[in-house]
């Protein structure tokens, strides 16, 4: 496999990074949500124009990218009190289980470490145990449940999960 390089996204991937989160939700989240809910989800949170949108408020988009094509994809972002949340990170299926999902963890926090923030946190669906598997073995702790009615007829029930960037004192 070709090496795995990771930068910030340019605005021209916006909708490469569209097509990917599609195919990996559509691939992952059956049996854990509905395919209704996939989609509804998707349309909420994958236009291009949100990406870009994002990118020029400053949110962190990072892409990893292997022979210049994108084959992952994280996003953070600021919130309050001290805390960085890692707010999407989607690994193309062909090139899950390759490390590039902790490559992806361990750049958000290391930047966010670097500015000044305490903690990292991230929502993830409580039936989604792959995921909550590999944030569990990059550090992070549940914290929380979180049952929150997102439109639609649909809910998101998560688990918030933390890890802590540095020491606090």
């Amino acid at each position: 496999m070709p090496d795995v390089v990771l930068g910030n996204l340019r605005l021209d991937e916006a909708e490469a990074l569209v097509a990917l989160a599609q195919r990996v939700w559509r691939a992952h989240y059956p049996g854990i949500i509905t395919p209704a809910q996939i989609e509804y989800m998707l349309a909420q949170r994958y236009k291009p124009g949100l990406v870009r949108q994002l990118l020029a408020r400053g949110d962190l988009w990072l892409a990893a990218r292997a022979s210049a094509e994108l084959v992952g994809f994280a996003h953070g972002h600021a919130l309050a009190q001290g805390d960085y949340k890692l707010d999407k990170l989607y690994v193309d299926n062909g090139w899950q289980r390759h490390g590039i999902g902790g490559l992806l963890i361990a750049e958000v926090a290391r930047r966010a470490g670097a500015h000044g923030y305490d903690r990292l946190v991230l929502r993830v669906n409580r039936r989604n145990q792959q995921a909550i598997d590999a944030y569990l073995k990059h550090g992070f702790q549940v914290a929380t449940v979180v049952v929150e009615d997102i439109g639609g007829g649909y809910v998101m029930d998560d688990y918030v999960m933390v890890r802590a960037l540095r020491a606090v004192t």
